[in-house]
């Protein structure tokens, strides 16, 4: 996370620019993982896309629905999520999440976004059974190992500004098996990323590192043998395989 300060990161790029080519590796020879394994906090955020609570016949949150996960959930590129036994219907959710890049604390809208070192795909898993039988078990329901994946980088937010203009334009695709199950651009959230940082920083600081999850545009029930992507033009490509609870890898 230390490339997360400017200065750092800055120059490491410089050191990168000068060194000879025959220290790097070809790309298709890394392997990557998640990005980090220890954010202070990860904030999810529930039916942020409107046409997503019409998908689950729940109304449109009229304050942000948020939940706390823990680092244990995390797994990178190419991970195993692991079907936990407790539940007999788990979903994906591919998101686009924010990466928090300096210590942040009752922040405005309009700053907001200064305080976001980068974006990164993301695939948010949900035990909905669980979740189905009582709202209050949303903790429990998001939280068994592997249903937190993020990567394969991080890219500068400025970036993707200057990519796309906004984040409103990014699309976000929940695609299971090849096929695209769900996407939507991020101008269709509710809550918009701006107002979700600021609405966190109120409540409690947000640090380098922290990782805010705004939402999917849709969810895909997943079993063993399926491969899960979070695809975002101009951002990455995550993907996860799924297997069976207790499978050895």
């Amino acid at each position: 996370m230390l490339l997360l300060d400017d200065r750092l990161f800055t120059a490491a790029c410089a050191a990168a620019e000068d060194a000879p080519e025959e220290v790097f590796s070809a790309w298709e020879d890394v392997v990557f993982t998640a990005p980090y394994r220890s954010p202070r906090k990860i904030w999810g955020i529930g039916l942020n896309y409107r046409a997503h609570a019409g998908d689950l016949s729940e109304n449109v949150p009229t304050e942000p629905a948020s939940f706390i996960k823990g680092d244990h959930t995390i797994i990178g590129q190419d991970g195993q999520i692991v079907l936990p036994e407790q539940s007999g219907r788990v979903t994906a959710e591919a998101e686009l999440g924010l990466v928090i890049g300096s210590y942040c604390r009752n922040v405005s809208e309009e700053e907001a976004l200064e305080y976001v070192w980068g974006v990164v795909p993301i695939l948010d898993q949900t035990a909905e059974d669980i979740l189905q039988r009582n709202p209050r078990f949303l903790t429990r329901s998001k939280n068994f190992p592997s249903f937190f994946s993020f990567g394969p980088e991080i890219i500068p937010l400025h970036e993707v500004l200057d990519d796309q203009g906004s984040l409103d334009n990014v699309v976000v695709k929940t695609v299971r098996n090849g096929e695209v199950w769900r996407e939507n651009t991020i101008s269709q959230m509710t809550f918009s990323p701006a107002f979700l940082v600021s609405f966190h920083s109120k409540i409690m600081p947000l640090y380098p590192g922290d990782i805010i999850s705004p939402g999917t545009p849709g969810a895909a029930v997943i079993r063993a043998g399926d491969v899960v992507e979070s695809s975002i033009p101009g951002v990455g490509t995550l993907r996860n395989t799924v297997v069976a609870p207790n499978t050895v890898a």
